[in-house]
């Protein structure tokens, strides 16, 4: 019996931290005017929005639970889904308004072969912006599946383009719209701080997004921008190869002054541009967060005793290298354990691990890959903090491990149930002092 509760727990995932390929839903749903159909089994997307929309984030027009869906069943097993979604594209057409419709094949229509992109390419010859994409499930999970959606729109609806290049346009790409529960407010703030030091910004996705005009400008700009330690590199290599696009990758999301700053300098100098704005810019921005900073030292001189001082992170890895290099190497706190959870591919895994590993001077922290919740709460469990009081960055799922440890838990990576988040950022110069804010808040009890 032992030996099959054992081989159980090696063949499943318990608390997994993110969603199949066709979550990729919630990227569409994320660009302003973009419906995405799902060409799947009854509730695929909705479930996903249950896990990927954590922080009850909300969504727009025909997303969540008002998701087109031909809702695959046993017939459509049997004899094929295209006329069903056929159909399913002309009610869609008629009854829900958007600029752009993402047809999305989940596993029922990959596995029998469904011959979607002759479905779709009817509604193209006839004017429709339209496209597909292959986001079934058993490809890979919604990380993948966003690249494999950004990608088919920039192929099937952007198009080809030879036209000349806007020198300070920049296209720029960070975390996963929804998963990334802070994307709104991230999106924001990098927009701000970018058009502070000088450049025009195609952003994409979001409130301040121009929607499917935004995206037809993609080919004009001068290069791309990749904030992300391995999510999105397959996009902006595909923009390299199709327009002759260069792009600037940096792997760490700014937060705080000094990663700010760093930051703008390393994109004005990428860009070749003249930095006198930049520098102006940089200049305000620094003076405005050290004013808050000065204050703040005065609670933290006084209270330092009640503050924790060694912390372990569990999170995707764009806000895990975040949020751990901010609070290791600018607060000062010590980490323990970092605990990545959404299972990046062995290619890249050695040079987040070289990210952990220089996260200030003579500041260093192995990385552990787990994606099973179960591996992960023995994990913290079983990690000695020293006599501090513990501080754990993490998500819902770390309860049960944060009350074994008598440790402060503050949830930033999915799935966040606590909070409400609508345009939170804990990125930039302004996302940092909110960080600040929050982690102390919880120290003194809130």
């Amino acid at each position: 019996m032992a030996e099959k509760v054992k081989k159980r727990k090696e063949s499943t995932i318990a608390h997994s931290r993110y969603g199949c390929a066709i979550g990729a839903a919630y990227t569409v749903a994320a660009i302003n005017g973009a419906v995405p159909i799902s060409h799947a089994s009854p509730g695929c997307v909705d479930k996903q929005y249950a896990l990927i929309g954590s922080g009850y984030q909300g969504c727009g027009n025909g997303a969540g639970g008002d998701t087109p869906s031909v809702n695959f069943g046993e017939n459509e097993v049997v004899f094929g889904g295209v006329k069903k979604l056929d159909a399913e594209i002309q009610s869609a057409l008629k009854i829900v308004k958007g600029d752009l419709f993402v047809v999305l094949s989940g596993c029922s229509a990959g596995l029998i072969g469904d011959d979607v992109p002759s479905v779709v390419k009817k509604y193209q010859n006839q004017g429709y912006n339209i496209v597909h994409a292959d986001v079934p499930g058993f490809k890979g999970n919604n990380l993948y599946g966003h690249e494999v959606v950004v990608k088919a729109i920039i192929d099937q609806f952007v198009g080809d383009y030879r036209g000349k290049k806007r020198k300070k346009l920049i296209n720029v790409w960070t975390g996963v719209p929804y998963y990334n529960s802070n994307w709104r407010g991230d999106y924001i703030e990098l927009k701000r701080i970018l058009e502070g030091a000088g450049f025009d910004v195609n952003i994409l996705f979001g409130p301040q997004s121009g929607g499917i005009e935004e995206w037809k400008t993609i080919p004009k700009a001068a290069f791309n921008l990749l904030v992300s330690p391995w999510v999105g590199l397959d996009i902006v290599k595909h923009l390299e190869e199709k327009y002759n696009q260069p792009y600037l990758h940096i792997p760490v999301l700014p937060v705080g002054e000094e990663a700010t700053t760093e930051f703008l300098r390393k994109v004005v100098d990428f860009a070749g541009i003249d930095n006198t704005k930049a520098e102006k810019f940089i200049a305000k921005e620094a003076k405005e967060y050290y004013s808050f900073i000065e204050h703040f030292a005065k609670f933290f001189s006084e209270y330092w005793f009640g503050i924790p001082s060694r912390f372990a992170t569990v999170a995707d890895t764009t806000y895990g290298i975040a949020y751990t290099k901010f609070l290791a190497d600018q607060i000062g706190f010590i980490p323990i354990k970092v605990i990545i959870t959404d299972n990046p591919p062995e290619k890249y895994r050695e040079s987040i691990n070289d990210l952990f590993h220089h996260l200030s001077e003579g500041v260093s922290v192995d990385v552990e890959y787990i994606e099973d919740g179960y591996n992960i709460e023995q994990s913290l469990v079983n990690t000695d903090f020293g006599s501090s009081i513990p501080l754990i960055l993490g998500t819902a799922w770390e309860g049960d491990a944060a009350r074994a440890k008598k440790a402060l838990l503050i949830q930033v990576s999915t799935p966040i149930e606590n909070e409400v988040i609508l345009n939170r950022s804990f990125i930039g110069y302004k996302g940092a002092l909110t960080l600040i804010e929050r982690v102390f808040t919880k120290a003194v009890g809130g």
